[in-house]
């Protein structure tokens, strides 16, 4: 698992989100992105990270921040997530992990004594030209929004 760096250009991609729709990187030039990978749709931490999230959207407009999550999950799981969980951002689906793997966050895992592949939950704060301004890999899920948040406040105020 190599994973990218601040100061690092975030690699462009396309995915379909959870309406089955193309989403690129690409669109979002100008405003600052949060790519957070998560492992599965509706588990109970990718729950709480995503609703935290959803709950700070005001404040992240505020800011200029797009919020894109990243699964394996398939776009038909991600649309029931967001149904279930009023989701008000995109979700985008990474079956085959390359995106994962381009960032460096697809990799071995333990889980209850078995060792397997997998997405490990690493958020990537990118600025308005998409280069990596911020990598977030130590967290409690509870506590990912407010990070994000008091992160890009600083910024503003040049801290």
């Amino acid at each position: 698992m190599q994973l990218l760096t601040v100061g690092e250009q975030a690699p462009q991609f396309t995915l379909l989100d959870q309406n089955a729709e193309a989403v690129s990187l690409a669109q979002f030039q100008g405003k600052k992105v949060l790519v957070y990978f998560y492992p599965k749709a509706l588990t109970p931490g990718c729950t709480t990270q995503a609703c935290s999230l959803r709950d700070s959207k005001t404040e992240l407009d505020e800011l200029n921040v797009v919020v894109l999550g990243i699964s394996p999950d398939l776009p038909k799981k991600l649309q029931q997530f967001v149904e279930k969980k009023a989701l008000n951002f995109t979700l985008l689906s990474d079956p085959d992990h390359q995106i994962a793997e381009a960032f460096g966050v697809w990799g071995e895992k333990k889980f209850m004594g078995k060792t397997y592949d997998g997405i490990h939950r690493i958020s990537f704060l990118l600025d308005e030209s998409g280069k990596i301004i911020a990598v977030f890999d130590k967290f409690k899920t509870s506590e990912h929004h407010q990070l994000i948040v008091d992160f890009v406040k600083g910024l503003e105020n040049g801290k």
